[in-house]
């Protein structure tokens, strides 16, 4: 007898659906094909064992199963249940008619007990694109899968559940959940608040000016400053993700399998990676391309702590998704895309040291010490970091006052007001939807200056010897800064404050 069942395959961050055809026939055997590779193949020793725990049998037969697209390499242990189910319904130990309605995933165990598997949210997107019924997969993701309406979605725990729903011995109730509920939930309750921070009121300043324009910002101070303190608490005063914005961040971490029983994403993403991280790992890839740390924080924050340290090489494969806000990795048979639209925070120590130009320090650099430490930043990365900000260590007077500093959410509603003039701005042009993301053109047009400003910007260039680069850069933080005060125009007092933002371009920092 011949039986269809459905599963899926995800490439990128969009789900396939795939074919399994099962036929059971005259004579002794157990064939897979369909390009499955090593985990799919060993599913037959996982099926045995589990059907017979659980009262059923592998047929003594020959066995035949096909995924179709047979051209498409299928991967993972997901598809235990799949062939599974397709496995009874063929050999008439359950009902066939019913199961091709379904989607059907999960990785067993030889007990029949589900493990959770990765891409479970464009699964169901997908699988509902496709007007399947439902959805059966492991409990564990259930909450992913059931953000999508219009779609039953049944979180199992054992392989028993699902036969007994499609014998006709029990009823399974298909999950809900309220996405604008889950989605506004704890929303007010960041876990680290900018009232936690004493003292850096100047940084402080400088965070929010960040966030409202999506500025990449690179903090520069002695070790203690609080360099880390502050970038953890940058996310708590980015305005909330849209629900889209929200869609597509769970989508990338559910592809990843780091969604820990979760629902919809409402937080941004914070992602720290290690200054050991290799090239793949920061943007993607693999023999079965992965989501890579910079489309895990895509909406959120990458914060890159002792940016010196990373290896020269990983830092440039960074270049590119910083100015494209997606990165595409290519095999020689596909091409998958991952967004990658994050802000990046990078902190670094002044020298190798970590102490600049401190008489009291315990330990100085020469100067080509620091120039071979410094250097290792290239120029082209430190042109796409708009903000350059020296963080000071803490007086103690400020560490020992007890007063309360300004709450997160009370910055976060400044933020969210000069993105909302932003997106009035930017509203007729598809991709740009806050300051940072300006090119040239765009620059001249809503950056205009008077004659003020723009003698007060030549005079800083020419006495502070600022590059050109920094040049685009001041007058876009300068708009953000206008923003923020709700001034329709970039004045004077917008480029001077813009200007002391641009550390690292002039010369002489050194000393």
């Amino acid at each position: 007898m011949l039986v269809k069942v459905f599963g899926s395959a995800v490439f990128g961050v969009e789900a396939t659906t795939i074919t399994v055809e099962v036929n059971i026939d005259k004579g002794v055997g157990y064939h897979l094909v369909g390009l499955p590779d090593n985990a799919i193949k060993e599913s037959s020793y996982r099926i045995a064992a589990a059907l017979k725990n659980n009262g059923y049998y592998l047929p003594g037969k020959k066995i035949i199963i096909n995924m179709a697209p047979a051209d498409l390499r299928k991967e993972g242990s997901a598809y235990d249940l799949t062939l599974t189910i397709g496995i009874l319904a063929a050999s008439g130990q359950i009902k066939s008619e019913a199961v091709a309605q379904y989607i059907i995933m999960g990785e067993m165990s030889l007990d029949g007990s589900l493990q959770p598997i990765k891409g479970a949210l464009p699964i169901a997107i997908k699988a509902k694109e496709e007007g399947f019924k439902g959805f059966f997969l492991p409990k564990q993701n259930v909450k992913e899968a059931a953000i999508v309406a219009g779609i039953d979605v049944y979180g199992v725990e054992n392989v028993l559940e699902v036969i007994d729903f499609f014998a006709g011995k029990g009823t399974l109730e298909p999950t809900k959940i309220d996405t604008r509920a889950e989605f506004y939930k704890d929303l007010d309750f960041p876990e680290f608040d900018f009232s936690d921070v004493k003292g850096q009121e100047s940084i402080k300043r400088c965070m929010e000016i960040a966030a409202a324009g999506g500025h990449n910002i690179i903090l520069i101070g002695p070790p203690g400053a609080g360099k880390t303190m502050l970038a953890k608490r940058l996310p708590s005063i980015l305005p909330p993700m849209t629900l889209r914005e929200a869609l597509e961040t769970t989508k990338i971490h559910s592809v990843a399998g780091k969604l820990k029983e979760v629902g919809l994403m409402n937080q941004r993403p914070f992602r720290s990676p290690h200054h050991t991280i290799s090239n793949v790992a920061l943007v993607g890839g693999g023999s079965y391309p992965q989501p890579g740390e910079i489309s895990m924080a895509h909406n959120g924050v990458l914060f890159l702590d002792e940016l010196p340290e990373f290896k020269r090489d990983v830092l440039e494969v960074m270049r590119q998704p910083l100015e494209d806000r997606e990165v595409t990795i290519s095999r020689a048979k596909f091409t998958v895309t991952y967004p990658s639209s994050f802000m990046l925070v990078a902190s670094m120590n002044p020298s190798p040291s970590g102490f600049f130009n401190d008489p009291d320090a315990p330990q100085t650099s020469s100067p080509h010490e620091m120039q071979r430490y410094l250097s290792k930043i290239s120029g082209p990365l430190l042109d796409r970091i708009d903000i350059h900000i020296e963080v000071t260590p803490v007086p103690f007077e400020k560490l020992s006052d007890d007063r309360k500093a300004e709450a997160s959410v009370d910055i976060r509603k400044r933020v969210t007001a000069a993105r909302e003039f932003q997106s009035l701005r930017f509203q007729e042009m598809e991709h740009i939807h806050y300051n940072a993301q300006m090119n040239t053109k765009h620059i001249r047009e809503f950056c205009a200056l008077d004659e003020e400003s723009k003698q007060l910007l030549k005079t800083a260039m020419e006495r502070l010897n600022l590059s050109a680069r920094a040049y685009d850069r001041i007058l876009k933080v300068s708009r953000t800064i206008a923003d923020l005060e709700a001034s329709p125009n970039v004045g004077p007092s917008h480029i001077a404050e813009a200007i002391q933002y641009r550390s690292l371009d002039r010369d002489g920092w050194l000393g």
